[in-house]
């Protein structure tokens, strides 16, 4: 039996949902099939008992993210801030220091690291981001990584590593996985259009991309938007085989075959690309997307009684930097709610190098070492949790890495211009197909409502 519809929209993440909410208030017929078992894409929440929910998954949003923050607002989720009171402490080698702010007290890097954000602000404001391939030095920028342009702009490396603390948890890679010309884009696109992308709003809690957290988590937002659309989703429904003509496409899946006018494609790039297309996708647009490699992240969390960090006057941020620490940040990740009602959490990212080290490990091995570097930041109470658990995006059928692709040198420039290209009735969105906060929850959020729009016109 094949079944019709306008529109058939693959993946039920954030930007999937979105299209498909766009597309069912004009009065589109829609269709969405989710491989998982779930909603939510590389959102999930992790269930901590009494109606408590931790993120092991995307969570944090924050200024400039303006279509994230609007749906939260049309969907009643309330936002509150990401614990920053207190101080953070800086862990070099076997030994930490307390401070306030967003860049650790290591004073014989902070000129160098001064001159690293202030060179690549400068520098990011010259690329253009819907087309980052038309910048003046795109040739030269591409063909070398991003580490490589960062010593050649600065003498000393504190700047290089710094950057490689927030590379790890942003991309779950380093500065030398990725071409200057993607890594300065990607600073570009941390901004709107009336704010220009700052180095500074990625790495900041207050007024930076970590400001605030959602109530009840932010696989939330997903979980309401399929609320709305409950007849018209179908989970475990991975699809395998898309075949388009002249009047229609069809879409196979493992929960039935739908023909449609139209199709949105809304699953990472390198999944996308493992579909059956007939006809073949442009060997272009296959080639971008086979080379639109997820980075390597892992969330450790850990959970108390009650944050006890608090009121010792630490904030249960970590920054860890040339030390034998499988993480290289870290966040106080407790829910919403008085402090004295427990549970307090504290979570950490093992991304990049880091996760190729210490992936592979005995998960107690690992455990341990992630429990040891919790305890050089908030003391030896974070030895002694009432539970742990780890979320590896690698090893997610449906995501295969996170948190969002990373392309090497010659990507951009040769390839670069195929991301968003339609084929024929097939239609990309996702949160890698944004100009702005790509990567991100806000970023998906813009792509679906960008690709429903097209898809609306186009039927």
């Amino acid at each position: 039996m094949v079944n019709q519809t306008d529109v058939v929209i693959v993946g039920a993440g954030l930007a999937g949902l979105t299209a498909a909410r766009d597309l069912h208030r004009a009065g589109v017929r829609v269709h969405i099939l989710e491989a998982r078992d779930r909603v939510g894409g590389r959102t999930l929440n992790h269930d901590l008992g009494d109606g408590q929910v931790v993120e092991a998954g995307g969570q944090f949003v924050g200024p400039t993210q303006n279509h994230v923050l609007k749906l939260a607002a049309d969907l009643g989720v309330p936002l509150y801030p990401a614990y920053d009171e207190g101080k953070a402490v800086y862990v070099r080698g076997s030994k930490g220091r307390r401070f306030g702010g967003d860049i650790p007290p290591d004073y014989l890097s902070l000129p160098d690291i001064a001159v690293t954000m202030l060179r690549l602000n400068a520098a990011s404001q010259a690329i253009p981001v819907d087309a980052p391939w038309e910048a003046k030095d795109a040739a030269a920028l591409d063909a070398i990584t991003f580490e490589t342009w960062i010593r050649r702009t600065t003498v000393g490396r504190g700047g290089l590593e710094l950057l490689n603390v927030l590379l790890a948890s942003a991309f779950g890679a380093t500065a030398a996985d990725v071409s200057a010309l993607f890594g300065l884009w990607y600073v570009a696109g941390a901004g709107d259009e009336s704010h220009p992308g700052a180095v500074e709003r990625m790495i900041g809690v207050a007024d930076g991309a970590q400001e605030s957290r959602l109530e009840g988590g932010s696989q939330r937002l997903s979980q309401l938007l399929a609320d709305e659309l409950t007849e018209h989703l179908a989970l475990g429904a991975a699809v395998r085989r898309i075949r388009q003509d002249a009047r229609s496409v069809t879409v196979t899946s493992d929960a039935g075959t739908w023909k449609a006018k139209q199709v949105i494609v809304a699953v990472p790039p390198p999944l996308a690309a493992r579909i059956d297309f007939q006809p073949l996708l442009p060997a272009q647009q296959d080639a971008l997307f086979q080379r639109m490699p997820f980075g390597t992240l892992m969330k450790c969390e850990a959970v108390y009684d009650q944050p006890f960090w608090r009121t010792e006057g630490l904030s249960g941020q970590g920054v860890f930097r040339g030390s034998s620490s499988p993480l290289c940040s870290m966040f106080d990740n407790t829910p919403s709610g008085p402090a004295g009602d427990g549970p307090g959490v504290l979570m950490g990212f093992l991304g990049g190098a880091e996760w190729r080290a210490w992936s592979h490990r005995p998960a107690r091995e690992r455990q341990g070492a992630v429990l040891r570097s919790f305890a050089k930041v908030v003391g030896d109470r974070a030895l002694h949790p009432a539970d742990y658990f780890e979320q590896d995006w690698t090893a997610e059928e449906w995501t295969r890495g996170g948190p969002t692709s990373i392309l090497a040198p010659g990507v951009l420039t040769n390839l670069g211009r195929w991301r968003d290209v339609p084929f024929g009735k097939v239609h990309w969105a996702g949160a890698e197909h944004a100009h702005y906060w790509n990567g991100y929850m806000d970023g998906a959020i813009s792509s679906g409502h960008t690709t429903a729009a097209t898809v609306l016109e186009e039927i």
